[in-house]
């Protein structure tokens, strides 16, 4: 079996890399685990959970997963307007992923807490 060689390899043609093009943005993430939580969410609710994030983004960073197929958007024809947010099946299949870094994160959040406190 011959050493991979880094002058033979391109980042872009990794699978990591396109997990990447598709989770990379400020937001992106938080949102997925907010409708891998909560399962089906409105808009509002969202901006509401995710305190910082303005109108503007959270608008086009929902339109980006959803024209990934990471999200579904459901819009009700009444007035007012009604339009729900959940994940698709291809979505949902990135769960493990983001349950992982949860286990990580409280993993380590507690680590550090005690190395603080000691």
């Amino acid at each position: 079996m011959s050493e991979r060689l880094i002058s033979n390899e391109c980042f872009r043609s990794t699978g990591f890399s396109y997990t990447l093009s598709l989770i990379n943005g400020k937001y992106k993430m938080t949102i997925l685990y907010v409708l891998a939580e909560f399962e089906i969410v409105r808009f509002n609710e969202i901006k509401k959970y995710i305190e910082e994030i303005s109108y503007k983004t959270l608008s086009a960073t929902l339109k980006e997963l959803e024209a990934d197929q990471l999200v579904h958007r459901k819009e009700y024809p009444q007035i007012p307007p009604k339009v729900e947010y959940s994940l698709t099946e291809r979505g949902k299949s990135l769960i493990p992923i983001l349950n992982a870094i949860c286990d990580w994160g409280e993993a380590n959040a507690l680590q550090t807490k005690q190395t603080e406190t000691a």
